[in-house]
């Protein structure tokens, strides 16, 4: 091989790796461009009495009325104005009633109607995804295992998660005594029977499902477990900041789930003596 070609083929063989070294390179920053940002979450918990609202990195939770005029069209007109000065890239929505594929299926108790079938994704202009209230607050307390959410408040909520699946459960429709279980332990047991009565009807509905549904742990939250004098056996106190984290752990691939949440109250509830023991999860 003479001179002059050993040179062309060392030309040819640089060109060759140039070429190879563009591409790798161009290959990694498409990778780095393709890869999703840090999602950063809205949530919103619609309840009877009061929409509240929480984003990722924000410290202080914002609420405004909800009540029996409120419609969807009105609900997104007032988070958009509580959360104007906070940034967010999607959404969870916690819905006080049935939810399948996304969507409820049902309109609620105590809000206003025009729900099923609202385009919550359009109306934000984002991506949306909406579960059951009770469902969203039961994935905030989860721990592991098999575990049943209570949530007493306007009415009754209920979940069940196994194993890291969640089952929003319609529990308070049941019959019991002369009505349904959110008759006498919802906010109207509550008003009608008054506190004293009203616990013995948590007590005896929570005793029945855990006799039944044999869940691990077993979990009592919203508004109204402040007003128990003890937990029913075999139960650990919720918290309605838990909504909150349920709601960043819709969206825990490739968003910030924070690890403390706004300063909550403790509640003023004791953990009634029982025999029995409940399995301890690891969180």
């Amino acid at each position: 091989m003479t001179v002059k070609s050993s040179l062309a083929a060392k030309r040819k063989r640089a060109m060759r790796q140039d070429g190879a070294d563009t591409i790798l390179r161009s290959s990694i920053k498409n990778k780095t461009a393709s890869r999703p940002a840090v999602k950063r979450v809205l949530v919103v918990d619609i309840g009877g009495t009061s929409i509240k609202i929480l984003a990722t990195g924000q410290t202080e939770v914002r609420s405004f009325p909800s009540g029996s005029r409120l419609t969807p069209a009105r609900m997104v007109s007032g988070v958009k104005k509580l959360a104007a000065d906070w940034t967010y890239d999607v959404m969870s929505i916690g819905y006080p009633g049935a939810v399948l594929g996304g969507r409820p299926v049902a309109e609620p108790h105590n809000l206003g109607r025009g729900w099923v079938g609202f385009d919550f994704a359009r109306a934000f202009g984002r991506p949306v995804k909406v579960v059951n209230d009770a469902a969203m607050q039961a994935l905030g307390s989860y721990k592991g295992g098999k575990m049943l959410f209570l949530g007493l408040g306007t009415g009754l909520g209920s979940a069940m998660i196994v194993e890291g699946i969640v089952a929003p459960m319609e529990i308070a429709h049941l019959p019991y005594k002369h009505g349904t279980y959110e008759d006498y332990v919802g906010r109207t047991g509550l008003e009608r029977d008054g506190e004293k009565k009203w616990r013995r009807h948590v007590a005896d509905v929570v005793a029945r499902l855990i006799a039944a549904l044999q869940p691990d742990d077993t979990v009592i939250g919203g508004g109204n477990v402040k007003r128990l004098e003890a937990l029913p056996p075999g139960s650990r106190p919720g918290d309605n900041a838990n909504a909150f984290r349920g709601g960043f752990r819709l969206w825990a691939k490739g968003s910030v789930v924070p690890a403390d949440l706004p300063p909550r109250r403790a509640p003023s509830v004791r953990r009634a003596r029982t025999t029995g023991s409940v399995s301890q999860m690891t969180s």
